[in-house]
């Protein structure tokens, strides 16, 4: 038998490797484009930047040094130019769509960077696979503007593995919803109508405001915003504001709040302060044919009958009064059961009259 000759034994010493295989190397020197990397065979492994990743003008200096070890597919045995062409990214997308699948089949919540806003939603990148989420999955409210995501971790699940289709989606709506509906059950096992808790003015309406209470939403209705009238709740109340509620009412996942403290309602002491005989000042609030409403302090309004205004007969309110006009009168009236109170003017001016006339004499 002939001997082999140097080269033909350290050729047989090296291994074989076939398209498709998988190497692994260490990386034996490292340019702005392009890795070598010594694999073990007769000729060195070429793994170039579009071969590397997918982000553009990468470079590979900056991620990778001599002496690493990295494994790597081989997409050419002979690149034309007696190397081994190997590509990094289609092998770590390949071990991407495994752990996406698993993750898919697992429901696991995954985390990833934004890496791309797009027109229709978010891509984000999972071990050099992409995965899009559309922008009705991104959020459990619509947001037109997705800007605010880019470059931001977020979590999400995988609800759609399709990757022949190369359609692999996320979907991180659900995980808000459940964690939503995790603490709004937390919320209403721990409140109860009658506490009174904090928070946070959500939206302000015509008809009241939507309270955050830290886990749901409470309804504040105008009516219980205060123990006087309101007339426009956006002038009452700043989107953002802290404020604490007492919680009314619960009916499900309805929560009633109020502003209407028990121990501030006004009532509490208008019988000592409106009694029959009591001189009081208060505001005309409003007017009709047959008196004017005015109010002695929020949430205690009496009425001034047309036939109390004066000693001379008017027709009607408004000939003599006008809304937010002060005016003094003596009670001539209480009734608590009914939270009705009458006022006089005119019994006003007879008593000072009278007052005057008995000086006189």
């Amino acid at each position: 038998m002939s001997e082999m000759s140097f080269e033909q034994l350290l050729e047989a010493s090296l291994k074989t490797i076939r398209t498709g295989e998988v190497v692994e190397g260490t990386v034996i020197d490292v340019k702005e484009d392009e890795i070598i990397l010594n694999i073990g065979y007769k000729a060195d492994g070429i793994i170039t930047r579009n071969e590397y990743s997918n982000t553009p003008g990468l470079d590979l200096r900056e991620v990778v040094h001599a002496g690493d070890t990295m494994q790597a597919k081989v997409l050419k045995v002979n690149d034309g130019e007696g190397q081994v062409l190997l590509t990094y990214k289609r092998l770590a997308a390949e071990k991407g769509n495994k752990r996406l699948e698993e993750a898919y089949e697992n429901h696991e919540v995954l985390t990833a960077k934004v890496a791309q806003v797009l027109d229709g939603g978010l891509s984000v990148v999972v071990e050099e696979t992409r995965v899009f989420i559309p922008a009705s999955l991104v959020s459990d409210t619509y947001e037109k503007n997705l800007s605010k995501y880019d470059g931001q971790e977020i979590s999400f699940v995988i609800s759609e593995f399709n990757p022949r289709k190369r359609r692999i989606i996320g979907d991180r709506k659900q995980l808000l919803l459940a964690e939503k509906a995790q603490k709004q059950k937390e919320l209403l096992e721990r409140i109860s109508a009658g506490m009174t808790v904090e928070g946070k003015v959500k939206n302000v309406t015509d008809f009241g405001a939507f309270i955050d209470l830290g886990g749901a939403d409470g309804l504040l209705h105008i009516s219980e915003m205060s123990w006087g009238r309101v007339d426009n709740p956006k002038k009452f109340l700043k989107v953002g504001e802290n404020i604490k509620v007492l919680i009314k009412d619960i009916q499900g996942e309805k929560i009633a709040l109020s502003l209407k403290f028990p121990e501030t309602n006004p009532w509490l002491t208008a019988a000592q302060k409106y009694a029959v005989g009591n001189v009081v000042e208060g505001k005309v609030a409003r007017m009709t044919d047959f008196g004017a409403f005015i109010e002695l302090e929020p949430g205690v309004d009496a009425l001034l009958h047309v036939s109390q205004i004066a000693k001379e007969h008017v027709d009607k309110p408004s000939d003599v009064l006008s809304v937010g006009q002060m005016i003094t009168a003596k009670v001539v009236d209480f009734n608590e059961a009914d939270r009705k109170i009458s006022l006089s003017i005119k019994a006003l001016d007879n008593a000072e009259k009278a007052a005057q006339e008995s000086t006189e004499e």
